[in-house]
């Protein structure tokens, strides 16, 4: 038996709002609703499903895609065209920089509801940090 990741839920104020800002940044399609959940589907299966969770309180989580040097020049330039505040550290002290950790690319930025998105093109660990 193998195990893996199938789904997470993404808490939003307006799912299709959050949805539709990553599918555009990542070039991806959103997908059909069903039930309260909006999905957008990953590359491996993997869906980040979409939900509206009312008027409380959204905890801000963290969400890392790795993708190809062409994917990650393509959202990039979708978080430029978008006027988005980006950064190269988690923790948004180097404000308009991309890291090169592990000898590939990243970069972190926020979606709509606060959520700390990351795009890198290495995994961690891979190589030594610069």
């Amino acid at each position: 038996m193998s195990i893996e990741l199938n789904h997470t839920i993404v808490h939003t104020r307006d799912k299709d709002v959050s949805a539709r800002f990553l599918a555009e940044i990542l070039d991806l399609p959103v997908g059909a609703e069903w039930g309260p959940f909006l999905p957008v589907v990953l590359s491996n299966g993997v869906t980040l499903d979409f939900v509206d969770i009312g008027t409380g309180e959204i905890q801000p989580q963290h969400y890392a895609f790795l993708v190809g040097d062409a994917e990650f020049d393509a959202a990039f330039a979708h978080i430029r065209q978008a006027g988005l505040t980006y950064y190269a550290d988690p923790f948004h002290q180097q404000l308009g920089e991309i890291n090169h950790d592990f000898g590939g690319r990243g970069v972190y930025f926020q979606d709509p509801n606060g959520h700390n998105m990351e795009l890198m093109t290495v995994p961690y660990g891979t190589a030594p940090a610069h």
